[in-house]
């Protein structure tokens, strides 16, 4: 780990004017950022500790919603009786994630920031477009059996690693930022970014940008929901493959359904023309087969992740099924 200097802002404005400096970057948890900075895949000249910044409190909003504080820790928010009630996609998302303990210590503002667990981000010996810009992606035509299908670029195809943001995503939640420029409202699904030719870009966030809270819509899909993560083991381990799947029915008929992927692109992948083929229909296996099909159009793999495409197909149509039934 290389030497670096260290202040704690005691509120946002403050946060706002260190981070601004060169090579800072603020730390909160520590959990995904420390790991990076002790590999010498990440080195900040300068963290800035935010965890005294009254930015943990999760509350309703006025619009029938709820707030979550940028600082509140996942485990917190997932055992929160708002959360557990009335958004339990959000609460079995962040279960499915990591560890007790390391869900007690990560805050709901780094789960969205955290970086890629592909193996050549991590390793400082071979070329990674997202550590060093420019240099190459070795995964494409390496070992890349828990990388993307989706939304890949010949520059990158890393995953996004979250299970919380994939509940995010199929909730429609909005994350709200303060800078320099003043307080903006980000929606989810323009959070997090595509590789393209900037891979090393994960998020729309600005440098100076610290995120305050992460707001939800009213609307939690309490009743038919699902999430479900595949994986290579029962615990501690990235997705292969994850689901987020909600459903509003009138008996057996679908009214809104939403669909989001996790584990196969570089953000949350969703894809709401897909969604609309169920609207009106029946909730049966063949209409739940139209939509996974529809999902995976234009899905490629390189190699050792082939499998993911009709993993993913499957799991779409198991999570839907598992959504109808609860």
């Amino acid at each position: 780990m290389r030497p670096f200097t260290f202040t704690q802002a005691q509120d946002v404005d403050t946060a706002v004017q260190e981070v601004s400096l060169e090579g800072a970057k603020f730390v909160a948890g520590g959990t995904n950022l420390l790991d990076l900075m002790k590999i010498d895949v990440m080195s900040p000249s300068h963290l800035v500790d935010i965890t005294q910044i009254a930015l943990e409190t999760i509350e309703e909003t006025e619009a029938g919603g709820i707030r979550l504080g940028a600082l509140a820790k996942n485990a917190d928010t997932a055992y929160h009786e708002l959360v557990e009630t009335r958004y339990p996609l959000l609460s079995h998302a962040i279960l499915a994630g990591a560890t007790a303990q390391l869900r007690n210590m990560a805050t709901d503002g780094g789960n969205l920031l955290q970086r890629t667990r592909c193996y050549y981000f991590y390793d400082t010996q071979t070329p990674c477009n997202k550590r060093e810009p420019g240099s190459g992606c070795s995964a494409i035509q390496g070992y890349n059996r828990d990388l993307a299908i989706l939304g890949t670029s010949e520059h990158c195809i890393a995953t996004h690693p979250s299970d919380m943001c994939v509940a995010l995503a199929a909730l429609e939640a909005t994350v709200h930022v303060t800078g320099k420029n003043g307080e903006r409202a980000i929606p989810f699904a323009d959070f997090h970014r595509l590789p393209g030719d900037t891979p090393h870009l994960d998020s729309n966030l600005q440098p100076d940008e610290i995120i305050t809270s992460i707001e939800l819509p009213a609307k939690g899909f309490a009743k038919h929901y699902t999430y479900l993560k595949l994986r290579d083991r029962a615990s501690y381990a990235f997705a292969l493959v994850s689901v987020a799947a909600a459903l509003e029915l009138e008996g057996d008929t679908i009214k809104e359904a939403r669909i989001v992927l996790g584990g196969v692109a570089h953000k949350p992948w969703r894809v709401p023309e897909a969604e609309a083929l169920l609207q009106g229909q029946k909730a049966t296996r063949d209409n739940f087969r139209k939509v996974a099909e529809a999902y995976l159009q234009g899905a490629q793999g390189f190699g050792h992740n082939d499998f993911k495409i009709e993993l993913a197909k499957r799991a779409i149509v198991r999570a839907l099924e598992q959504a109808t039934n609860r």
